[in-house]
């Protein structure tokens, strides 16, 4: 069971921007290929920043040059985040339109990661680079969902087999997997208790799952809050974590 790299789903062709590509052009490549942004990169194909149509419509929004100092307006255009807003809306250039540092992520890294990555910063896509920082596709938030148009089949197959017998090592049938538009609903015994939590987040990590719906019995409690002093319970569980 292993999950999907960012790899595998990105697109490898990338339209791109130099530093120095006048603003029309960067707005003709976006209108031409139907994308909402594009990354800038330098001669060694690395990514130093990324321009979105958010950022080229600060040049139809640029501060009213007449405002009167005192008004709101005046004021308003003294802070960092409008003058940076302003020296946006007065480039040229891609380089001068930019947002700045570009946020990436690497092409070996898992779907989990990168949609956190665009969460965490409220973008729409990512540049995927590789060891060396160098592009090597993009990747959107329209790709990342893609994993959630998995057969429920094939979602079934991957959490009773993949999960419970191959990382779990538990006979066939130990445990069944319902899968109904992407939740999968666990039923079955396993030993212990503490086998339980590893199984589910297990299986909310494959692939196309939406949700887990838990019936899983235990055999034994091996809760640790039970457990005497210095002694600690030994079982699937604990054969996963050292796993790791």
């Amino acid at each position: 069971m292993k999950a999907t790299k960012v790899g595998a789903v990105m697109v490898s062709h990338v339209v791109t921007a130099d530093y120095g590509t006048s603003f029309k052009e960067v707005v003709r490549r976006l209108d031409q290929h139907r994308v909402s942004g594009l990354p800038v990169t330098d001669e060694d194909d690395k990514v130093i920043g990324v321009i979105s149509e958010t950022d080229l419509m600060l040049k139809q929004s640029r501060p009213d040059p007449n405002a009167r100092p005192g008004t709101w307006a005046w004021l308003r255009r003294l802070s960092p985040g409008v003058r940076r807003a302003t020296a946006k809306s007065r480039a040229r250039t891609a380089g001068g339109a930019m947002s700045t540092p570009a946020i990436t992520v690497y092409a070996d890294a898992t779907l989990p990661e990168a949609a956190r990555l665009m969460a965490e910063h409220r973008i729409e896509r990512l540049p995927v680079v590789d060891e060396e920082e160098r592009l090597v596709g993009i990747v959107t938030r329209r790709d990342l969902l893609q994993v959630f148009v998995r057969a429920d089949e094939e979602i079934r197959r991957d959490v009773e087999l993949g999960i419970f017998v191959k990382t779990l090592w538990l006979a066939p049938h130990t445990v069944e997997a319902d899968v109904r538009d992407g939740i999968v609903t666990l039923t079955g015994q396993l030993e212990r208790r503490s086998d339980i939590p590893v199984a589910l987040d297990l299986t909310r990590r494959t692939d196309g799952v939406v949700d887990v719906v838990d019936h899983l019995s235990y055999r034994f409690d091996d809760d640790r809050r039970l457990q005497p002093a210095g002694q600690a319970p030994h079982g699937v569980a604990d054969d996963w974590l050292r796993r790791l």
